[in-house]
């Protein structure tokens, strides 16, 4: 672990352009289940696939707005962990060095910016809404207890998260960011995502291919022949070393 800790400083150190890339093994750190979790309480008979997808929300929408207003009670009392908030001070550290420093995010909740990163949702947000018909933004105040469906003033359908299902397109945004900063980057570290879930599972390639070095911070490596260098083990305690030792170059 000591030399590929020391050579993954020494890459970071050395770049220009950094990327980040988080996965819910960050979030899993501060108490939020992931979707490879199993459901539990009222939820233990269903599968979180079947239910973050448009196709379910067409065929049950108060089944699947009820399932994501209990993940919105779950998840809003969490608070970043120490993986989160060596990222936003990696952030820092790479403006006061003059370096380009791009976080990108598959996860849902707003955890990175409580913690004060910038980050680039590829999947959404779990705190905003939208509707499924015309697909204007709904910003009205919500309670998380109240499991009755809310209907759009503009055309009347159906309120849903504003969270891109499986099935869907990512934001085309937020997928151009994250295509350019790979190309761009001269190391990419994936911090706590299995590298499954695609297009975003692609990013690592993309860096890859234009000569950038990988680095993977993961509790369960993903043994992917594109990762450079591995820490195993948990983000919160290899990060704040990372950002240590950076710092004290």
């Amino acid at each position: 672990m000591t030399e590929d800790f020391n050579q993954a400083t020494h890459l970071i150190s050395k770049a220009n352009r950094i990327f980040l890339l988080t996965g819910a093994g960050i979030s899993a750190e501060s108490g939020i289940p992931t979707f490879r979790d199993k459901q539990t309480g009222l939820w233990e008979n269903y599968r979180a696939e079947d239910l973050a997808n448009i196709n379910a929300f067409k065929k049950d929408p108060q089944t699947v707005w009820s399932w994501y207003q209990w993940r919105r009670g779950l998840v809003q009392e969490k608070q970043p962990n120490p993986a989160h908030y060596a990222l936003a001070n990696l952030q820092q550290w790479a403006t006061d060095n003059h370096k380009d420093c791009s976080l990108i995010t598959q996860n849902v909740d707003d955890l990175h910016e409580q913690a004060g990163s910038q980050a680039i949702h590829l999947h959404g947000h779990l705190w905003k809404n939208k509707c499924s018909q015309c697909d204007a933004s709904f910003s009205d105040a919500i309670d998380y207890n109240d499991l009755q469906l809310l209907s759009c003033p503009m055309c009347g359908g159906h309120i849903r998260p504003d969270i891109v299902w499986f099935g869907e397109m990512l934001p085309q945004g937020a997928w151009q960011y994250a295509e350019e900063a790979a190309v761009h980057c001269d190391v990419f570290i994936s911090i706590g995502t299995s590298s499954l879930v695609y297009p975003a599972a692609g990013l690592a390639q993309l860096a890859k291919q234009t000569g950038a070095k990988v680095i993977e911070i993961n509790l369960n490596p993903t043994q992917s022949p594109l990762v450079d260098v591995v820490l195993a083990g948990q983000a919160g305690e290899i990060l704040p070393r990372i950002l240590a030792a950076l710092q004290d170059k």
